[in-house]
């Protein structure tokens, strides 16, 4: 099992809608609806350089922001990071029954280690984070470190999203997908089962994934 982190797992989505608009009034500047959703789901140096064009500022040093917003993110994830509906309780049962579990983020290793806090440091047996591979998502090379670290055949994976974004890394890589939609929507993508949120996810379902998926 293949989870994303930030709006699959946990509501950090609106953690970052915070810190971004902070950031974006700091420079004096209002970021759009727009320039937000397109950040969903992105690294760091993506989103700084979606910031810094939506407010008309693409000039600026994307380092000393990005340095803010991960002092900010971090602040938020250690005081107000919440689960997504049934997204604990099917991490737990996927646990349970011994299937290997990977944590495949855009998020950087400083980060996700605030977030471990609250997803448990044992719940994973692999984390693979935005900033440990050369090509970010939507490349599928996230997913396919992940289940390579694991040793499983990436045909044999089922990788939960709630970003196209990641979808689109997740499909490339060659895994069976179960998307989640959170902020941003998602309309029918071919090979991609969808759910309004994990309460509607199960162990049977996922097993009905992987056998679609052959």
């Amino acid at each position: 099992m293949l989870f994303d982190m930030d709006g699959t797992l946990v509501d950090s989505e609106m953690l970052w809608d915070v810190a971004l608009h902070e950031l974006a009034a700091e420079y004096g500047a209002t970021l759009s609806a727009a320039g937000r959703l397109a950040m969903v789901g992105t690294q760091m140096a993506q989103t700084m350089r979606i910031l810094h064009d939506d407010i008309g500022q693409p000039h600026r040093d994307p380092a000393p922001g990005a340095a803010w917003l991960d002092a900010r993110i971090a602040e938020l994830f250690r005081t107000d990071l919440r689960w997504r509906p049934g997204a604990s309780a099917l991490l737990t049962a996927v646990r349970a029954a011994g299937i290997p579990t990977a944590l495949v983020t855009s998020s950087g290793r400083g980060l996700v280690e605030v977030a471990l806090d609250t997803l448990g440091r044992d719940t994973f047996d692999v984390v693979v984070c935005g900033d440990e591979v050369d090509s970010p998502k939507p490349h599928p090379e996230p997913y396919l470190t992940a289940a390579r670290l694991l040793g499983v055949p990436i045909g044999r994976c089922v990788a939960i999203e709630d970003s196209p974004t990641g979808v689109a890394s997740a499909l490339a890589a060659g895994a069976a997908v179960l998307a989640v939609p959170a902020h941003v929507p998602l309309g029918p993508i071919d090979g991609v089962h969808q759910v309004t949120d994990l309460t509607a996810a199960d162990l049977t379902l996922l097993a009905a994934l992987l056998t679609a998926a052959r």
